[in-house]
């Protein structure tokens, strides 16, 4: 049969499965990104200090989706291997899971957003010489984006669990409609078009409040009316496997550690670079990861194509073939990334015309940014892949202990001593620590060859 030949790389057919399931997904992330970029080049108008306000308090967002995303991403493990063994029961297991531990999450965002939200977005502007302007604006973003936190967390539950099950078209046609949405109502509340209120910063807090109410309302809409195979009633809800429960949460929690520390590393090394310059500086590099975002969809949809496909291999209980659709799904995401990082070079000259707005000073700083970013492309969709792999399988070791412990004990003390005796700037600076990955990948390619993520994790 044309799935059981051997090599680098497999058929056509199987390519095309796996770019029906992570198409889709990069769809959804593009369009996102793109409204992003309308959203940022709105804001822009309003000058440095305010997009740097918006930025900053972004970081928050940012850190709880990260958390919502890894929660998703562990019960996802088990989802999607549930799916393959067509267990409806554990379908639903992993779908309480996901709502359970999200529900828990919102209490430090909810803490963050409202009780003490200048404490701690101070931390991100520590030595900035425009800081106190900075935080002004950053306060009255944060605290509108505190409603936003239940149906984010609602919906991304729900998405994640359609992806898991390889029903990727809902999630893209509700982002369409939600972004679309946001992209309308940041038209009509930051400058005050068609007689609405000029708001400033807060009327691009509340397009995003009105997006992601409509986004949640659409997502429960669907899950009464389609009852996808992990729905629950609300009556059963309670209704927890224990044991089931504590195996996921016992993967969990290294995919938890690994992601937070990754979230927590970008978020010191994101305030390093801020305390190099103003407003200028904060600016040009949280412009230059909007710009990125365009491309960084690669990354959700290798992650996705290459967990649902190895899952739903490993629930099936045929292991010989996904050690075989491990190879090919490598070996595709190295050509892809290497496509990707083209694709990367060819926005830095997006950058004038977008934010044109901007200082001449924070221009120069995203367009170098981009430009660093897009090179090490190859490298990131690989390791994306790579973490796939293993996590499929739940194998969440190899992240928890290579890429978190090199971040740990190697990258966070090289950017705190670079910062502290050297004056390189923060594109430099990023560029610097960032060369590690390409050592997390080696070491990543010798741990999967001891195929500890070859599992099937349903038995």
């Amino acid at each position: 049969m044309e799935l059981d030949r051997k090599g680098l790389f497999g058929p056509r057919t199987f390519y095309r499965s796996a770019l029906a399931i992570a198409v889709p997904i990069m769809l959804q992330q593009l369009i996102q990104s793109l409204v992003s970029l309308v959203d940022n080049f709105m804001v822009s108008g309003l000058g440095d200090v305010c997009m740097s306000g918006v930025n900053v308090a972004g970081q928050v967002l940012f850190v709880f989706m990260v958390f919502l995303n890894a929660i998703c991403m562990s019960g996802g493990i088990f989802m999607t291997q549930f799916f393959g063994a067509k267990d409806r029961g554990g379908m639903g297991q992993a779908f309480r899971f996901k709502l359970v531990a999200g529900m828990a999450a919102f209490i430090p965002y909810f803490l963050v957003t409202l009780v003490f939200p200048r404490q701690v977005l101070s931390l991100m502007l520590i030595g900035n010489t425009q800081a106190d302007l900075i935080l002004d604006e950053a306060v009255r973003y944060i605290r509108i984006m505190f409603w936003i936190g239940i149906p984010m967390t609602l919906s991304v539950c729900i998405a994640s669990s359609l992806r898991d099950l390889g029903r990727v078209r809902t999630p893209l046609v509700v982002t369409v409609i939600a972004t679309l949405t946001n992209t309308l109502f940041n038209w009509l509340l930051i400058y005050g078009n068609l007689g609405f209120p000029a708001l400033g910063v807060r009327g691009a807090a509340w397009a995003t409040v009105i997006a992601r109410m409509l986004e949640v309302a659409i997502f429960l809409a669907v899950y009464v009316r389609v009852k996808p195979d992990f729905a629950v009633r609300p009556s059963d809800f309670m209704r927890i496997d224990g044991a089931l429960f504590r195996e996921i949460l016992k993967k969990s929690a290294l995919v938890l550690f690994c992601e937070m520390v990754w979230v927590m590393s970008e978020t010191i090394t994101t305030a390093i670079y801020n305390g190099r310059g103003g407003a200028d500086v904060v600016s040009g590099m949280a412009s230059s990861f909007t710009i990125a975002n365009l491309y960084f969809v690669a990354f959700g949809g290798v992650y996705s194509a290459t967990g649902v496909i190895l899952g739903k291999t490993l629930g099936a209980g045929d292991l010989a073939r996904a050690r075989r659709e491990k190879t090919w799904l490598l070996s595709g995401s190295a050509v892809f990334g290497v496509l990707m990082m083209g694709f990367g070079f060819a926005t830095t000259l997006i950058v004038p015309v977008v934010f044109g707005r901007l200082s001449a000073s924070a221009i120069d700083i995203c367009r170098r940014m981009v430009g660093t970013m897009a090179l090490l492309m190859p490298a990131w969709v690989y390791m994306n892949t790579q973490q796939a792999v293993a996590r499929a399988g739940g194998d969440t070791q190899m992240g928890a202990y290579t890429d978190a412990g090199l971040t740990l004990f190697v990258m966070i003390p090289m950017v705190f001593l670079l910062a502290r005796y050297t004056n390189v700037g923060p594109v430099a600076l990023y560029c610097g620590v960032k060369l590690i990955d390409l050592i997390k990948m080696v070491i990543f390619h010798f741990w999967l060859k001891k195929e500890r993520w070859l599992k099937n994790l349903t038995e």
